[in-house]
């Protein structure tokens, strides 16, 4: 098959488009021919690398994916319970739990003793072919478009489960975003929207505010005309603040912490500045604040949300597609903060 890997950590010039094995299905599992990727941030600090980070090279980048499933090979306690055959569109969820310790079998498989996420622990979806549990695949509508749900899974399951699951918002809630281009935050918009809340969005230029407004955000704050943009929050909130801050920076927190309501929620779902940063803790017991920490989401949640995805009530932006074999510009573009939505790879 064709793939887009590397062979050692580095810059966007590690990755090589080349030939690999195909991969073969282990019981329970079923080989799934890629059609469309989607490209997420922690693709490039896994190219990259940290200290710790011990993968099995080559590796493949890529954790959302679509496509078509080849073959199932099945489980002898299976009968004709799959939920999926062979010929079915599929999107892929990224989220691997064991299924068998007991966080997974109590539905908390993103908290599993044995947890991996696709594209970074384990090779992923920069490639033709991927072999994942059946459990693990959504299947599609006919008619849908794979770059959609390439796009959609991660960050849609993602920003659900942090504000909805997590977060706990109600209607009525103003919710703060700190960034208006990302992938979970164009879907953290169109959540929060779709639960009630009033929207307000911090983002680095005009441009990506109109596209952030056109989502459905209410209140439009630029950062680049005001570093101090808690105090511009307050103000546009008639000096209220916010009930839940969606700050996936981390850097920021301190910003966040300042514009939220006593007894408001900080929601976390990554740190795409840096992982080690400084806050004022008065803040946090002053004024009763939660920091909530989430990652990827369940089953039952990622069913619901890419329900609510094939329904068109929420829908997946896709920014720019690349043919896989121009994945490292993708990447550069992805870095770079150039898109609004969901940068995709044409595969095949």
């Amino acid at each position: 098959m064709k793939t887009t890997l590397f062979r050692q950590h580095g810059g966007p010039e590690v990755l090589k488009y080349t030939d690999f094995p195909t991969p073969e299905p282990k019981p329970g599992e079923a080989l799934v021919r890629v059609r469309a990727a989607a490209l997420n941030r922690m693709d490039v600090m896994v190219r990259n690398g940290w200290p710790g980070l011990k993968l099995e090279l080559p590796h493949i980048n890529g954790a959302d994916g679509a496509g078509e499933i080849v073959s199932i090979s099945p489980l002898p306690e299976w009968g004709e319970g799959a939920g999926v055959r062979a010929g079915d569109r599929v999107a892929i969820n990224a989220n691997l739990g064991c299924g068998q310790c007991d966080y997974c079998l109590s539905g908390w498989d993103n908290m599993c003793r044995n947890w991996h996420l696709l594209g970074e622990t384990i090779r992923g979806t920069y490639a033709e072919y991927i072999c994942l549990p059946v459990r693990q695949l959504y299947k599609l509508p006919d008619d849908f478009d794979f770059h959609q749900a390439a796009a959609a899974a991660l960050v849609y399951q993602t920003a659900w489960h942090s504000l909805i699951t997590r977060g706990q918002l109600k209607a009525g809630e103003t919710v703060l975003i700190v960034g208006a281009g990302g992938g979970v935050n164009t879907a953290s918009i169109q959540v929060a929207k779709l639960a009630g809340a009033q929207v307000v969005v911090v983002g680095s230029n005009a441009e990506k505010l109109a596209q952030a407004e056109s989502l459905g955000a209410d209140i439009l704050i630029n950062r680049s005309d005001n570093e101090n943009w808690s105090k511009s929050v307050f103000n546009a909130t008639n000096k209220l603040g916010v009930d839940v801050v969606v700050d996936n920076v981390g850097t920021t927190f301190m910003q966040s912490l300042r514009c939220l309501k006593k007894g408001g929620r900080l929601l976390t779902v990554g740190n795409s500045a840096a992982p080690r940063f400084e806050i004022d803790n008065r803040y946090v017991f002053a004024k009763h604040l939660s920091i909530i920490g989430s990652t990827m989401s369940h089953l039952k949640d990622f069913s619901t949300v890419m329900d609510l995805v094939v329904a068109g009530k929420l829908k997946p932006i896709v920014d720019k597609s690349f043919p896989l074999k121009d994945a490292a510009a993708a990447q550069e573009r992805l870095w770079k903060g150039e898109n609004f939505g969901k940068v995709t790879l044409e595969v095949g």
